[in-house]
């Protein structure tokens, strides 16, 4: 014991102990309570309670809104993550040089950001409104007609895909930023010396040694797509006609509303957390392979 005080990394197990505790608390306890939860019939108020092994996995692959659900969460990730990286490796390139427009431009685009879902979810769902909606306004002071929008049952997936992608693509800015920051500047000297235009620098130089950071946005976006919930909740509650309804949604309504089966919501949740952990190592042995294949 005394030997392990006085190696130096104990300092290192100290700073990080509270992390680990809200890890613990938060992610590892109620994982393995989901699991245990789904092997039994209850209602959130623990009542009821009967043992039925995996009578809820079977029935949640036998539901077909559950199925429903999980292609509506594959769409929203197929379409959110390529569209949230890409503009926010476009915007982390067009911002990268300093100034003094550049800084405050960084600003703006990272606002939406720091506000919540919810908020936004509840101000764009009054824009897009078709009878209040400014948008909507606008659209027959032109003659246009107004738009259904979130009542669109072809266009409402769409626009909550570009909502997320409107507020988080900041985020997604700022780290493919610092990770075009974080090249040697001597590359695209030589670059330029050897006459290489700005798209074959960008090709050749910016995106390969992006890899990392991009990797980690699009691991990381694809994890959060993959449970979204807040902007659907609050924008289309799932509907129209469930086209919106995602899997987290579901599992909500299954769980928070009547007849509050927590037991079979909890076998959906453990089904959408395998899904989620493969595609997330999946994705991420991919990527070290590519960096790998490029660092060699």
């Amino acid at each position: 014991m005394r030997e392990w005080l006085n190696r130096p990394e104990k300092t290192a197990y100290l700073f990080i102990l509270p992390s680990m505790l809200i890890l613990l608390v938060f992610t590892i306890i109620p994982v393995i309570s989901a699991v245990g939860i789904s092997l039994f019939n209850m209602n959130m108020f623990f009542k009821d309670t009967a043992f039925v092994g995996l009578a809820n996995y079977k029935k949640a692959f036998a539901d077909p809104r559950v199925w429903n659900s999980f292609g509506n969460t594959l769409k929203f990730v197929l379409m959110e993550v390529p569209l949230q990286v890409a503009v926010g490796l476009f915007l982390a390139v067009l911002l990268s040089r300093r100034s003094w427009f550049t800084n405050a431009m960084r600003t703006v685009f990272f606002v939406p950001v720091i506000c919540s879902l919810t908020s936004i979810g509840i101000i764009w769902s009054l824009i897009l409104d078709p009878t209040i909606g400014i948008l909507s306004y606008y659209l027959r002071c032109l003659g246009l007609g107004s738009c259904q929008f979130l009542k669109d049952p072809d266009l409402a997936m769409p626009i909550i895909v570009l909502l997320t992608v409107w507020k988080n693509a900041g985020h997604t800015m700022v780290i493919l930023l610092a990770g075009i920051n974080a090249i040697n500047p001597a590359y695209y000297e030589a670059a330029r010396v050897e006459g290489a235009s700005a798209v074959r620098q960008f090709f050749s130089i910016t995106l390969p040694l992006l890899l990392p950071n991009v990797a980690f946005c699009v691991v990381t976006n694809l994890i959060g797509s993959m449970q979204v919930f807040d902007q659907v909740y609050v924008a289309t509650r799932g509907g129209p006609l469930f086209r919106t309804e995602t899997a987290v949604m579901y599992i909500y309504s299954r769980a928070f509303s009547a007849p509050f089966a927590l037991g079979y919501a909890s076998s959906i949740a453990v089904v959408l957390f395998v899904i989620i952990m493969t595609l997330s190592l999946t994705l991420n042995t991919w990527f070290l392979k590519r960096e790998e294949g490029i660092y060699q």
